[in-house]
């Protein structure tokens, strides 16, 4: 059981926006342990799979926006390369490495958190994960992490991102 307060608003009787209002205070508690938690991480932003900022981790509100918006490309650009097997695969998680910093970007599942989002689509919102990383951050542990983020992040998702045999994100 979650000692944070709005985790009690995502199940039971109260009304749809208190729900909603409760899951997306949940989810912004748990972005702001992950980027605490995980050594070598300064930054995370939830974003919808058509670039518009949904939840971050105390991240400037401009910087989240261009960070929405560029990422949310980066996913889109990630999915439409054929593969071996000549077919369009969306990818497991993109990481690029500059002088200053590591990004990383994963998909996050389809959430119904986000009523008001303008691309919401019956009730449902694709969304994305986007991590920053300090430059000497672990590329295996920020990912693992990642994985376990979307994992808890699976009781306010409608279509959660699905796990394999190895444990590893879809």
């Amino acid at each position: 059981m979650s000692t944070h307060p709005a985790m009690s608003n995502v199940t039971g009787d109260t009304p749809a926006s208190a729900t909603t209002s409760g899951q997306r205070e949940s989810m912004v508690w748990l972005l702001r342990q992950f980027t605490s938690e995980t050594p070598g991480v300064t930054h995370a932003v939830l974003i919808s799979r058509d670039g518009l900022r949904l939840l971050d981790s105390d991240v400037d509100k401009d910087w989240a926006d261009e960070l929405s918006a560029a990422f949310s490309g980066v996913a889109s650009l990630a999915a439409n390369i054929t593969g071996p097997t000549h077919k369009k695969r969306p990818a497991r998680q993109v990481i690029i490495e500059r002088d200053d910093c590591l990004f990383f970007v994963q998909s996050a599942g389809r959430s119904a958190a986000f009523d008001n989002h303008p691309g919401n689509e019956r009730g449902e919102v694709d969304t994305i994960l986007a991590v920053i990383a300090t430059r000497d951050a672990d590329a295996g542990t920020v990912g693992f992490e990642m994985g376990r983020l979307v994992h808890k992040f699976a009781p306010y998702m409608l279509i959660p991102v699905r796990v394999g045999t190895g444990g590893e994100v879809r």
